[in-house]
């Protein structure tokens, strides 16, 4: 076997940021971006719903897929967050069988120097972006100073890669991010660039919305997307 048995997926659960932005570009004003101005993306938290997404997300876990050889994180306080959420539902017998490691390559995509600006700012100071982004579309394109989602794949190709070297035939969990989410999908489900233009409708990832794949035929297959498991109000909250 040349591929990690198992291949759990999650989004983190919601964060202050999502919270604020409701998953937005930019900010939609200035009072909405005071809240977290100047928290640079790794360090941004759960909220207080978000640490129930992520507990109530890992009973089901837990349930549905028992112990997993590998545990993986970015690093980003907000999957860390999750990720120890999740933990919680497994007793410490169990959650000492299951090493936690920190991986670059699945951190998110990097959103450049726009990052705290509201919409007029993002305009103003680059004009020329919205026409650049027509042309070049949502894949390939690269917001200022950041990366765009083809840049992503490269650092995915390499995380999986790794998995393959050296957890081959292993029951792997990943806390990771919405935009590198859609490149894992690019990866493992050979999406062309047409189908990486955009997500369908109704298919941007859920706060701890939980994805599986399985290994079958040397290759890792989708066995289901982006499934909530929590009641803390509503999975549309974090999409």
């Amino acid at each position: 076997m040349q591929r990690p048995a198992l291949l759990v997926l999650v989004r983190h659960a919601e964060s202050a940021r999502n919270q604020v932005k409701k998953d937005a570009v930019y900010f939609a004003d200035d009072a909405a971006r005071r809240v977290l101005r100047g928290q640079p993306d790794h360090d941004i938290p759960l909220t207080d719903d978000g640490h129930l997404q992520a507990e109530q997300t890992g009973h089901v876990i837990r349930e549905r897929f028992g112990v997993f050889d590998h545990v993986y994180t970015s690093g980003y306080t907000r999957t860390i967050q999750t990720t120890d959420g999740i933990l919680a539902a497994y007793p410490p017998d169990e959650r000492k069988r299951m090493p936690v490691d920190m991986n670059i390559f699945i951190r998110e995509r990097d959103s450049g120097y726009a990052y705290d600006m509201t919409e007029a700012e993002a305009t103003s100071a680059f004009p020329w972006l919205h026409e650049y982004w027509q042309t070049f579309g949502g894949f390939m394109a690269r917001p200022p100073g950041g990366e765009s989602l083809a840049d992503v794949v490269g650092r995915i190709h390499q995380f999986l890669d790794l998995l393959d070297r050296d957890r081959a035939g292993k029951r792997i969990l990943v806390v990771t991010h919405g935009q590198a989410l859609r490149c894992f999908r690019f990866v493992l489900e050979q999406w062309d660039y047409d189908r990486a233009e955009r997500w369908p409708p109704g298919q941007a990832p859920a706060n701890c919305g939980v994805t599986v794949y399985e290994e079958a035929d040397d290759r890792l297959e989708l066995i289901e997307y982006n499934t909530v498991h929590w009641t803390v109000g509503s999975p549309e909250d974090g999409s």
